[in-house]
């Protein structure tokens, strides 16, 4: 299975790379104050912001590497641009301010496309539509139909501190506790532990986590709770960075490689073993 997406990224690699080939003009972004886009180029490294916490779009392996749906998709777009690829790992709530103050050239790391991120920064894709769900050892939590039957007092949520699972926590379980968390391991481990009923996270990371831990007494919600489209982000002031990204995705789309990832990623792979 992993076959198959590999080849597939290398042919794409070859088709995007060829276009690097294609001279500047006297009217384009060097005759002025370097694009972004350009600077990138001009660096030969495209930095990306991510968390390396978020199975299965990306996280890292007992060998110490950070693989994931994720970081295949931007492994090829480095390679497709003639980069080195440079992933920069950062707490979920500091990746949208790397961005904004050039730390990284773009984030990729499950964030949800909202208007109140839109108006910070740009958005392409998105590349996977996703929804809530909620990570629990309580069978009452797993099996819960309504919103009414989760939102209880004296019940505790872990969520990751600046995440769309936050903001679902305080609007629609106001009677439940919040507990921010920077990372998913350490909401994980809450809830393990009994320390909170339950992790709010995105539906792929609670359903991998059970596969990942088969023998703790965990289940997730079955049916997410919402619909979020996540988005590549980007610098809102490179209209040609964001024109490229969007591009490339929708050549992913059209040739079959990203639902060759999403069925390797999101499955009960080999790449769930090699977990420490």
């Amino acid at each position: 299975m992993r076959t198959l997406p590999r080849l597939l990224l290398g042919l794409l690699v070859l088709g995007l790379g060829a276009c690097q080939s294609w001279p500047a003009t006297s009217g384009g972004a060097r005759s002025g104050a370097p694009e972004r886009l350009q600077r990138i180029i001009d660096a030969g490294e495209l930095r990306v912001g991510l968390t390396g916490d978020q199975p299965p779009l990306n996280m890292r392996n007992e060998r110490g590497e950070t693989v994931g749906f994720e970081v295949d998709i931007v492994k090829a777009l480095a390679s497709s641009m003639g980069l080195q690829l440079q992933l920069v790992e950062k707490p979920f709530a500091d990746l949208l301010p790397a961005l904004e103050r050039g730390d990284v050239d773009l984030v990729i790391s499950g964030v949800s496309i909202t208007p109140e991120r839109n108006v910070r920064v740009a958005f392409a894709g998105p590349y996977f539509v996703s929804g809530k769900s909620i990570l629990s050892k309580s069978s009452e939590i797993a099996n819960a139909r309504t919103i009414a039957a989760l939102d209880q007092p004296g019940r505790i949520y872990a969520a990751l501190s600046g995440s769309t699972s936050e903001a679902f926590v305080k609007a629609l379980l106001p009677h439940g506790q919040l507990v921010p968390v920077p990372d998913y391991d350490t909401g994980v481990k809450q809830v393990m532990s009994g320390t909170a009923d339950g992790l709010v996270a995105d539906y792929p990371v609670c359903l991998l986590t059970v596969l990942r831990y088969p023998n703790a007494g965990l289940a997730a919600i079955a049916t997410p709770l919402t619909i979020e489209p996540l988005g590549i982000a980007l610098p809102p002031d490179s209209p040609l960075l964001v024109n490229l990204v969007e591009n490339y995705l929708a050549t992913l789309e059209y040739t079959g490689v990203l639902s060759q990832l999403k069925a390797y990623w999101f499955s009960d792979g080999p790449w769930v073993s090699e977990l420490p």
